[in-house]
């Protein structure tokens, strides 16, 4: 197999010649098909998450063959189409395991990060973490589903039912969740960066009402906002744009710090709430409503080899929509 390796954080990637993986009891090796390039990814690499397990295969947006299957599973097979999310592993048997909220597990581990990911022709996963994607013919358009789309329904699950719904910073999440917001009768409010018209216009052509920069208030009062851009400074401006008793959720890993606000934009009820990584159940019930609501992605796709290339772009603010990264056969 080949990959692309991270041997340090800040470091380039540098691409690799390994043995194939072989799985261990209850995992599975899939042939990676695609494997979408997610702002985490560049989180991990620039060394703003700590604790990476390295040297690190990253990437958590994984489509895949199966190609074998280790002991004990068989609820998947080979020949199978999977995807793979940042959700690789939780212990079962913790507080938060038992009480249904495995995605705050207390000994995860996280595909990309602390398992080997997908930038690679091969990766091995726990079968229990892998999603048969059968409905699902293309694997460039399904990859940005595995993280991007799965993180932004569970945001908007936390966001409420309210009709108006500010998506802050239009990337791969939130072109994915405008379309889900539409599809549900919302009206759907885009922030991009200052000035950013090729962003504002790509909301506008998923039938976002309205689009314009982070540092303006939108014409009416939100009844939700979601925050994907890793940028604190945005709390406050969401708070300010949410009626009484509305909801800021924070979808990323990792922001910069939230800087000090006046109570009186939190107060009248507002909530601020975050969204930490996700559950199996989060993605059976996306992956289900994606094709109904007739998600499409849009995609730049670069060879494997290009790893460094993709990340670069989506670093500049390059990328409408996601990069996906295709092994050549």
């Amino acid at each position: 197999m080949k990959a692309m390796v991270l041997g340090a954080p800040g470091r380039r990637l540098e691409l690799e010649a390994r043995a194939d993986p072989t799985p261990s009891a209850g995992e599975i090796v899939v042939r990676v098909e695609a494997c979408a390039v997610c702002r985490t990814d560049l989180h991990v690499v620039d060394g703003e998450l700590p604790g990476p397990r390295l040297p690190l295969v990253p990437g958590h947006e994984i489509v895949g063959i199966v190609t074998v299957v280790g002991a004990g599973v068989d609820s998947i097979q080979p020949g199978q189409r999977v995807g793979i999310p940042w959700l690789g592993h939780t212990c079962g048997c913790c507080t938060y395991c038992r009480s249904g909220d495995e995605n705050l597990c207390d000994q995860p581990l996280f595909t990309g990060y602390t398992r080997d990911g997908g930038f690679a022709t091969h990766v091995a996963a726990d079968a229990r973490f892998a999603f048969p994607l059968e409905g699902f013919a293309d694997p460039i358009a399904a990859a940005p589903l595995l993280c991007a789309g799965l993180i932004g329904w569970r945001c908007l699950c936390k966001a409420g039912t309210g009709r108006r719904v500010g998506l802050y910073g239009f990337g791969a999440a939130a072109h994915i969740l405008a379309q889900v917001c539409r599809w549900q009768g919302r009206e759907v409010y885009a922030f991009t960066s200052p000035g950013d018209v090729a962003a504002q216009a790509h909301a506008r052509s998923l039938g976002v009402g309205w689009a314009g920069g982070s540092d303006e208030a939108p014409p009416d009062l939100l009844d939700a906002a979601i925050i994907f851009a890793p940028v604190g400074a945005l709390v406050p401006r969401a708070l300010a744009a949410v009626r009484k008793g509305g909801r800021v959720v924070c979808g990323g890993i990792h922001m910069s710090d939230i800087p000090a606000f006046p109570y009186r934009i939190l107060w009248e009820e507002r909530q601020v709430l975050s969204v930490a990584n996700l559950t199996r159940s989060d993605a059976v019930e996306f992956l289900a409503i994606a094709p109904r609501a007739g998600v499409r992605t849009t995609t730049t796709v670069y060879p494997l080899e290009r790893a460094n290339e993709a990340l670069a772009d989506l670093r500049g603010g390059r990328i409408q929509g996601a990069a996906v990264l295709v092994p050549s056969v």
